[in-house]
């Protein structure tokens, strides 16, 4: 893909993306499909990322999806290679 093109896009509405990950991301948007759902309030995410933000301000940890927490980012991308 050359810099400035756009050849993703939505059927539902139009718009295009530079890549087939946000399109993806956006069609959620249309589709009503929140697949992350927070198991202590049951507020439901588009991506994981924003569950773990979400999850990072209720609890004040950095949570992994093994059930540990980490007081910072950094221990919990050193503790995610021994999932690798």
């Amino acid at each position: 893909i050359h810099a400035g093109e756009w050849p993703y896009e939505c059927l539902e509405c139009g718009k295009s993306f530079s890549d087939c990950s946000y399109l993806i991301i956006h069609q959620q948007l249309h589709s009503g499909e929140w697949p992350y759902k927070c198991g202590e309030c049951g507020k439901s995410f588009m991506q994981s990322s924003h569950l773990i933000h979400h999850q990072k301000i209720q609890t004040g940890e950095w949570p992994c999806y093994c059930g540990k927490g980490f007081k910072r980012n950094s221990h919990l991308i050193l503790h995610l290679h021994i999932h690798t």
